[in-house]
């Protein structure tokens, strides 16, 4: 998740003299994983201006296509006289507004821009594309080309919001709420102990019965599902700069505007929505399971046979999007497009918005399923606020107001599942007694309370979990939101002490004395992954009937490749050689010591292990017997000379 410091401050106040860096520290103490701080145009000097493009000329004989361009960039070039410009961009026209940088700038990667012949011109300066200017793609394919209402001689660099920082976060599976800037702002505004200025926290309608119809199929694949209208939208309308500005710091690429909305406010609440077209839709929104051999194309352009278990968003004709993953085709916002025999501008001017409450293992296994991850499809499998879908179609429809010009409708369409907020119940001096240290009552409901949670109870604590916060399902998940926001580095270190007596057992100094043995010899050790395919199997030329063909399929396999547990080391060596050989390292001789895997068709179900006291030894018997037989065994490999030649 890539956070604009500049955009997070809109929800914390946070000191002038913060910088990214001190945010960093303050987060990762706070147990996020704080890759990196980008310094936006670091290095980037001025002057980096607005100008208008006031004649072009085609220049010929040569291999692509040259421009002789004069641009109007004001008092920015002391003279006020238009600027001499070669440029090989075709995506712009006489009168269209351009970003100009001049002589004596300085762009990043420490590019000096000065007057320079090219061409048989003398070019005073660049028109700038997005990638010039370290903006990343901005969907335009060449030059920056501004609304027309930027006056001449404003100063670029403000105007783009080109100098930022963003920090980039690692979010860990448990921790969904940190892919928006509602999240991140959460946790920053505790780390720092200011406020909160929630972007959730709206004036929401309440449903009616005139909105577009929905019709859930399926209430335990969606318990939620809002859906808004607005009308009279003017297709013609474009994302602002500010707007676009803060979909490429977070690592989006604008698309349209409604598209791009609906892309903001995701980054923003963390509620993934859809807008769908309203003319292209036939009948009410439904949601259930896909049906056999049902076929879908999903936005990218590929058509997709669906599972039975996928979840899909249908209309009267049928399927119309994978929930929670990717909209169709079908249903898509229109490009616009200008008739050529009228004139008329068309494009999409009626949309349904989609904010809906999802099944994260549904979706989490659609994705996989068609190997199709989204933006949306992150953010549902790791747990999105049901509570918020409401707030996020609202916002959604006042941007659209806001910047297309539309009409919101009056039907506000709600469809909620009878559901209960979650409590746990918790001694109060639990967390003491996890970390190890007394952090008392006082202590505990506090930060409990800065996560969100609402805390009742004297010594025992019944704690109603935040609608955000899926994650939290027992006490000991109440006890690490404590410890983290107390301090990892706070816990007392205590050493164990070992038992006296006890040395390795006779298997690991043979494990050793083997390894040993082979290093001497000359051998370099290669660890490998524990998987293999029936590709590895096939090229070792094992027949049939061979009992290393007879593999344990995991359920849930790195890759699909390598679905099964080894039965012979010999394929990871043999990979690990061809890698060092395809690298220049042709003599080698490698070993492996490590378990393989050899099931005996007897293994039994296994039983499930209990977690109130320690397993029984006739427990830990029937988990063992449910194994497969796992000896260890030694490998090697060679290749090349034995010997190095030489003199000698």
């Amino acid at each position: 998740m890539r956070v604009p410091l500049s955009w997070l401050r809109e929800y914390v106040d946070l000191p002038a003299t913060e910088t990214g860096r001190d945010v960093q520290a303050r987060l990762v103490s706070a147990g996020l994983e704080v890759e990196a701080v980008e310094q936006l145009g670091a290095g980037l000097k001025g002057p980096l201006v607005v100008g208008k493009v006031l004649t072009i000329e085609e220049l010929e004989g040569f291999k692509k296509p040259i421009r002789f361009c004069t641009v109007d960039v004001g008092t920015a070039n002391g003279t006020g006289d238009p600027q001499e410009i070669v440029c090989g961009a075709r995506n712009f026209s006489v009168g269209d507004k351009v970003v100009v940088v001049l002589p004596g700038a300085v762009l990043p990667g420490d590019f000096a821009i000065a007057a320079r012949k090219t061409y048989g011109k003398t070019s005073h300066g660049m028109i700038c594309s997005g990638d010039e200017l370290g903006m990343g793609d901005d969907g335009s394919g060449g030059i920056i080309v501004l609304p027309p209402e930027h006056e001449v001689g404003t100063d670029a660099i403000a105007l783009l919001e080109l100098v930022d920082e963003v920090l980039d976060i690692a979010v860990t599976p448990d921790r969904g709420y940190c892919l928006s800037l509602r999240g991140v702002a959460r946790e920053t505004a505790t780390a720092y102990g200011l406020a909160l200025r929630d972007p959730a926290l709206l004036d929401v309608p309440a449903p009616n019965a005139f909105g577009h119809p929905v019709k859930i199929a399926d209430p335990r694949g969606s318990d939620r599902f809002t859906a808004r209208t607005v009308t009279g939208l003017d297709p013609e309308a474009r994302s602002p700069i500010w707007l676009t500005r803060r979909l490429q710091k977070a690592g989006m690429r604008p698309i349209s505007l409604a598209v791009d909305i609906t892309n903001y406010v995701m980054l923003e609440v963390g509620q993934p929505l859809h807008a769908y077209d309203r003319s292209r839709i036939d009948g009410p929104l439904g949601v259930r399971r896909a049906l056999p051999g049902e076929k879908i194309t999903t936005l990218d352009g590929a058509e997709r046979t669906l599972d039975p278990e996928d979840l899909v968003i249908t209309d009267d004709r049928g399927a119309i999007g994978l929930a929670g993953v990717m909209g169709g085709a079908d249903t898509e916002i229109a490009d616009v497009a200008v008739d050529p025999g009228t004139g008329e501008v068309r494009g999409t001017t009626e949309v349904v918005i989609e904010a809906a409450h999802f099944d994260p293992i549904s979706i989490a296994r659609t994705a996989r399923r068609h190997k199709l991850a989204s933006e949306a499809s992150k953010r549902f499998e790791r747990g999105v606020d049901p509570q918020a879908a409401a707030a996020a179609a609202q916002r959604t429809v006042d941007l659209l107001v806001l910047l297309a010009g539309g009409s919101a409708g009056a039907g506000v369409t709600e469809v909620v599942a009878p559901y209960a907020p979650h409590t746990i119940v918790m001694p109060a001096g639990h967390p003491d007694r996890v970390a190890g240290m007394v952090y008392g009552r006082e202590t505990v409901v506090r930060r409990l309370q800065e996560v969100g949670c609402a805390v009742q109870g004297q010594d025992e604590l019944v704690v109603t979990v935040p609608s955000w916060r899926p994650d939290l399902g027992a006490p000991n998940d109440l006890a690490e939101e404590v410890i983290r926001l107390e301090g990892y580095e706070n816990l007392p270190s205590t050493l164990p002490t070992p038992p006296s007596g006890r040395g390795l057992t006779e298997r690991q100094r043979l494990h050793r004395r083997v390894g040993r043995v082979l290093a001497g010899a000359g051998y370099v050790e290669a660890l490998n992954y524990p998987f293999i395919g029936d590709a590895a199997l096939d090229a070792l030329g094992l027949p049939a009937d061979d009992a290393r063909r007879r593999t344990v399929t995991l359920v849930n396999p790195l890759s699909d490749e390598e679905p099964a547990l080894r039965t012979t080391l010999l394929p990871g060596l043999l990979a690990a050689l061809r890698r060092n050989d395809g690298r220049g390292s042709h003599d080698l001789a490698l070993f492996e010591t490590g378990l393989v895997f050899r099931p005996t068709g007897h293994e039994t179900v296994p039983v499930r292990l209990p977690v109130d006291r320690r397993p029984s030894d006739a427990d830990l018997a029937g988990l063992d017997a449910a194994l497969p037989r796992q000896p260890r065994r030694a490998a090697v490999v060679l290749a090349g000379a034995r010997e190095q030649a030489g003199w000698w």
